[in-house]
């Protein structure tokens, strides 16, 4: 496979979700989409609680990312992301030890998708172990060392699978789940898909037939029953765990558009939420016959999330409704505490008892909110500088104390532990 070098310039709430953070993870990476969990949840502490007028101090920035609006995945010291660079989709490794000084590039294929006008790849690498699994646009499915970036496997969803690709581009990332990747091509014979993770090979492909959108899977255990849950193009389908059967789904929420937003799991409940003039959903997932039912609790208007994501934190769910207000949920009624406007449309992480909004026009900014069911409190905010003319759609990640911003081409760290 061939290389390419870019210079870098420098009762619903009483049930306890526990946290195993996988062999060979320190608890402070963030190895995949969304974190360890998939849940937008940054497990560290003594995060700054407030900062300065200016914003927490950046500690280093590196370009020659290409182009793109996938996120990064963080593990030990080293960062991972992907760019469209010259012709091709690239997977980069960074140590952030170093300002973020290049390891290695490694190309999966050629940019064969334009994005519908929004190129370069969108998802984020997941690490397991030795190895890094990710997917491009077009459906370039690749396993990579990663320790010099070389390519141990690749399939293409399209020719292997028989996927579709979505309108913008293949946007979801890959979920690893013990032996297996999990992943959606889409169509009629493998909607969501397994493979073996050492090979690529299909183990089962679940034939519910729904199109591939833009979310990611997430695994989740309702009552002695494993499932694997994405938002679909018609909805939201769970599938079996143990074969890809079909178990239920869940059309309210979805947009005739794009479905973007990652699930979210509680106990016995599914909550998803499109844009779009759509909005949010709650359902309980309960046994019916053969397989099970899917519930709904209530839908909302009051959570249309497009694709800054939607946060579930002590009861109460944070997310982005469109077109502006950033909005705080009470997740077994709907009920809204409270909404603002002054974040703009953002994307979402949480980190020790913080929102971190990152808006995606004008200047990026990124705001600091204490999350709270009894109102909006700003903490902090600040304009992200080497702004690119492009919506910064990536999501703010933190690992190990410092906050990760990619725009385009440029990657920002910012010291969210010390502030010094």
């Amino acid at each position: 496979m061939k290389m390419c070098c870019c210079r870098l310039l420098v009762p619903l709430f009483a049930l306890t979700l526990v946290v195993l953070t996988p062999p060979g993870l320190r608890a402070d990476d963030w190895p995949a989409w969304r974190g360890s969990n998939r849940d937008g949840i940054c497990r560290e502490t003594g995060l700054l609680k407030k900062w300065p007028a200016d914003g927490p101090k950046l500690l280093w920035k590196a370009k020659g990312l290409g182009i793109g609006f996938g996120g990064p995945a963080v593990v030990g010291n080293v960062l991972y992301i992907m760019g469209g660079i010259d012709d091709n989709e690239c997977v980069l490794a960074l140590d952030v030890s170093q300002e973020g000084k290049q390891l290695w590039s490694s190309v999966i294929g050629p940019i064969r998708n334009g994005g519908a006008g929004y190129p370069g790849p969108r998802s984020t690498p997941t690490i397991d172990g030795d190895h890094l699994y990710t997917l491009g646009i077009a459906g370039d499915l690749v396993c990579m060392d990663i320790k010099d970036g070389h390519i141990v496997w690749h399939r293409d969803l399209v020719k292997d699978f028989g996927g579709g690709i979505p309108g913008w581009g293949y946007s979801e990332s890959v979920l690893i789940d013990g032996p297996w990747l999990i992943c959606s091509p889409g169509g009629p014979k493998n909607t969501i898909a397994a493979l073996d993770k050492t090979t690529g090979n299909l183990v089962w492909g679940s034939p519910v037939g729904d199109s591939a959108e833009y979310s990611s899977p997430i695994k989740v255990s309702i009552g002695d029953s494993k499932q694997y849950v994405n938002l679909m193009k018609r909805g939201v389908i769970g599938v079996s765990a143990a074969d890809g059967k079909f178990l239920w789904r869940y059309d309210a929420p979805a947009s005739k558009t794009a479905n973007v937003a990652t699930c979210i799991w509680s106990g016995d409940t599914i909550f998803a939420s499109c844009g779009y003039n759509m909005g949010g959903g709650l359902v309980r997932i309960e046994p019916a016959g053969d397989g099970f039912s899917a519930k709904e609790q209530y839908f909302t208007k009051k959570m249309q999330n497009h694709h800054g994501g939607v946060i579930l934190k002590d009861g109460f769910l944070y997310g982005c409704s469109n077109p502006l207000f950033l909005t705080c949920l009470d997740h077994a009624t709907g009920n809204v505490k409270w909404t603002d406007r002054s974040c703009g449309k953002c994307s979402l992480l949480w980190a020790d008892g913080m929102l971190y909004c990152r808006a995606e026009k004008g200047k990026g900014t990124v705001s600091l909110v204490e999350a709270t069911p009894k109102g909006f409190k700003l903490k902090g905010r600040f304009d992200q500088p080497d702004r690119s003319d492009k919506n910064s759609w990536p999501h703010p990640v933190i690992a190990n104390g410092v906050l990760y911003l990619r725009d385009q081409d440029v990657i920002l760290a910012y010291d969210v532990r010390t502030g010094k």
